[in-house]
């Protein structure tokens, strides 16, 4: 069976060309199916129904993946957030020659978007909340 690229570098690693899907991520411990794996319960039970459970565990034989995959979903997020080329070229440009003057930034002809003042400060200050060192010097 041919698959394409496995995204997840740990599973990649992990994953033996010889057996099929269902054999490889049971002996890594994950589940192709989660409906079966962990099966929703009827709604209605009767009082005097007892649930044995007691269904046959299968042997998981790579159990570093899933402890990979987890250590690695408990890692706290990066902080991803930017501002856009444009929008720094936009302000640099605006500052340099207008300096703090907002009512003159929305008046120049490079205002290609007819940014309000009010809208131009927006963008300042969100300029110098994201790039304090750069917005000093």
């Amino acid at each position: 069976m041919l698959i394409g690229r496995i995204e997840c570098s740990h599973i990649r690693h992990a994953w033996n060309h010889t057996k099929s899907m269902l054999q490889n991520l049971a002996e890594m411990g994950l589940a192709m199916d989660p409906n079966k794996v962990v099966p929703l319960r009827k709604r209605k039970v009767k009082a005097m129904e007892v649930d044995t459970g007691a269904r046959p565990k299968d042997l998981v034989r790579k159990p570093y993946v899933l402890n990979d995959l987890e250590a690695e979903a408990s890692l706290p997020k990066k902080k991803g957030n930017t501002l856009s080329r444009d929008l720094i070229e936009y302000v640099h440009y605006m500052v340099e020659n207008h300096g703090e003057d907002c009512k003159a930034m929305a008046q120049d002809e490079k205002n290609y978007y007819q940014d309000t003042l009010k809208q131009i400060r927006n963008k300042v200050n969100v300029y110098k909340r994201f790039y304090p060192p750069e917005w000093d010097s």
